[in-house]
Parts: C-alpha cells; sequence; structure tokens
C-alpha cells in the first residue's frame, strides 16, 4: 500500500498536474509561503531554469516578511523582472497553499505589474 499524503501534498499535486495540462508551454509562476516570508520564482519548466525570482529575504526589502503588504511588494518586484527577461505570460503555481491571502496579494500585485494568467 502507498503512503497517506498530507492535504497540502495531495492540494500541491492536484495543481501540479492541472497546470501541466493547462500550460501550453508557458513558464510557471512558483509560489511558496512560510510563517516568516514569502518567495516567488519564474520558472520555464522545458529548459529547468529560473527566469526571475523575488523574496521578502532579499537585501533592500524593509518590514516583517509575513504580511500581505510584503507579498505585494514582492509580486511587483516579480513582475518588473520578468517583463525585463521578456516573459509577459505565465501560469500561475500556488503549490499546496490556498489561493487566499499573502498568496492572492502576491498573485494580484502580478497581474497589475504586468503579468497575465
Amino acid at each position: 500500500m502507498g503512503e497517506r499524503l498530507s492535504l497540502f501534498e495531495r492540494r500541491r499535486r492536484r495543481v501540479r498536474t492541472a497546470l501541466r495540462a493547462k500550460s501550453a508551454g508557458r513558464p510557471r509562476l512558483s509560489v511558496h509561503r512560510s510563517g516568516r516570508h514569502i518567495y516567488a520564482q519564474v520558472i520555464d519548466d522545458s529548459a529547468g531554469r529560473t527566469i526571475a525570482a523575488a523574496s521578502t529575504v532579499e537585501k533592500g526589502f524593509t518590514g516583517p516578511g509575513a504580511t500581505v503588504e510584503a507579498a505585494s511588494a514582492v509580486g511587483k518586484t516579480l513582475a518588473e523582472r520578468a517583463k525585463a527577461a521578456g516573459v509577459t505570460a505565465v501560469v500561475f503555481d500556488r503549490g499546496g497553499f490556498l489561493f487566499h491571502g499573502r498568496v492572492k496579494a502576491l498573485a494580484d500585485a502580478a497581474r497589475e505589474g504586468g503579468l497575465e494568467f
């Protein structure tokens, strides 16, 4: 028998499987949320490399990293860096996290910054 997966891992696998079907060759905007920080990166899965990344751990970022405002700042920064790298359309990979709070704030800020998903 296989091992039982946590709810988080089940959600994560379900989201990734759906993304593979819908990606159509577009890069993936992946989000990771911890208790203290939020991280986001645009990944080209076909080449296996990161195109752009932003997080609350970077130098120059001030304030606590576990807030909705911090997540919005990360989303805007990531959108600027992705556009500078020539990426405008991505698929949003929330992993096993619910689309709520900080994850939603990051996604909305990235959309305002010019990324389409």
